[in-house]
């Protein structure tokens, strides 16, 4: 059974990041879950070198995800046409734990097609490459197949992922 869920997401980027942690734990509370928000854990006092607090976060977020049994992760595109690549991490770690992943975009179109509409700036001049000339993934998936793959990914907000999440139940082993 799935009672725990670690929010995974750059939503700890934004200004009013501890007010989003607040209402997307309210949010799962709502769909019957406990959100377990990086930000409710502090760097103490003590830690003030910046590789020390970095290391201090890592494992605090470790341990969270450790402590989960799911993930929701909000994997929509941050600081350019990719999710955030520390979210990206916590998703591949859960997967290799065995942990059930569910992650929200805010529409619908496959990878290249988001990319195209979003962030035109990045995409070459024939439209099939980006302004680097590399391939742009194109499998008909809404983000890169190793998000895609493993994840269902709900069209929506945290909200529509959680409706989706309530239906899933899977045995803790």
């Amino acid at each position: 059974m799935i009672r725990t869920l670690y929010l995974a997401g750059p939503d700890v980027f934004r200004p009013d990041a501890r007010e989003r942690g607040h209402e997307l734990k309210a949010l799962c509370a709502e769909a019957g879950f406990e959100g377990l928000f990086p930000l409710d854990q502090e760097v103490p006092a003590h830690v003030t070198e910046p590789a020390a607090q970095a290391a201090w976060i890592y494992h605090a977020n470790i341990a969270l995800l450790d402590r989960a049994d799911a993930v929701l992760a909000n994997l929509d595109f941050f600081r350019g046409p990719e999710p955030d690549s520390g979210t990206c991490f916590e998703v591949g770690y859960a997967v290799a734990k065995g942990k059930p992943v569910f992650g929200y975009i805010p529409e619908q179109g496959s990878f290249a097609q988001r990319i195209r509409r979003r962030h035109p700036q990045a995409i070459g001049a024939d439209g099939v490459l980006d302004t680097h000339g590399w391939n742009i993934e194109e499998f008909g998936l809404p983000l890169n197949l190793m998000l895609s793959v493993p994840a269902p990914l709900v069209v929506g907000d945290a909200r529509a992922a959680l409706i989706q999440l309530a239906r899933y139940r899977v045995p803790q082993t």
